[in-house]
């Protein structure tokens, strides 16, 4: 699952980044609110976390904006501004939740469960669909009980077809959720990806189809 950091002191950035790999997430890192509308507009991020002090403005303009055109994407408050006042006029102005510096890095992780664990959001413990259980702390796969292993990005688009089964995904949904902004990404690299999964999921014996929708996307579904 990926998500976009903004946060203007570069250490604080990496080791949040480095936090919440090894919690199962991918970040992204951008430390102003030019760079983070850039990448909101880039990439289609599962939520956001948010510092208000930031070198070329608020942060709160960045989720006043959002609001504003009624995107829900999940944001979490993360800023040394802890006054009780700071902390009603971020809540009013559409974040899910507030976290003052400092901070532990396990109250951080606890408290964006929670936010996607909402009605609506993407987080679960597991994902099933037919023979098959993603185990989504873990990153593994059990196909008839049995784990099974797949890739990374393999395990990235199994994720997110998981998440939306029965829906059509856009591609661009999927590259976002693959590579985010990690530069220039080959014209048919999700084709590959879904390409290699579907015979996994087929030689595995997963009771699973992913249908390609053209010049849409794709939709995973029960094997009838």
């Amino acid at each position: 699952m990926r998500l976009l950091i903004v946060e203007d002191n570069v250490e604080l950035s990496r080791l949040l980044a480095n936090g919440l790999m090894a919690a199962g997430y991918t970040a992204d890192i951008v430390h102003g609110v030019a760079e983070a509308r850039d990448a909101l507009r880039s990439v289609n991020y599962a939520a956001m976390i948010l510092d208000l002090g930031l070198p070329d403005g608020d942060g709160l303009s960045v989720l006043t904006e959002l609001r504003r055109k009624t995107d829900p994407l999940p944001v979490l408050v993360l800023t040394a501004r802890n006054g009780l006042q700071d902390r009603v006029n971020g809540l009013r102005s559409g974040a899910d939740d507030y976290l003052a510096k400092p901070f532990a890095l396990e109250e951080l992780v606890a408290r964006l469960e929670a936010i996607l664990r909402r009605p609506g959001q993407l987080l679960g413990s597991s994902l099933n669909l037919a023979n098959l259980i993603y185990d989504t702390e873990s990153r593994q796969v059990f196909i008839d009980s049995i784990p099974r292993v797949f890739s990374a990005r393999e395990t990235s688009v199994l994720e997110i077809l998981l998440r939306r089964q029965g829906r059509v995904v856009p591609k661009k949904n999927v590259e976002d959720h693959i590579f985010g902004l990690s530069g220039e990404v080959a014209s048919n690299a999700v084709e590959v990806y879904v390409s290699r999964l579907r015979k996994l999921l087929a030689e595995y014996n997963a009771r699973i189809m992913i249908h390609t929708i053209r010049g849409v996307g794709y939709l995973m579904a029960e094997e009838k």
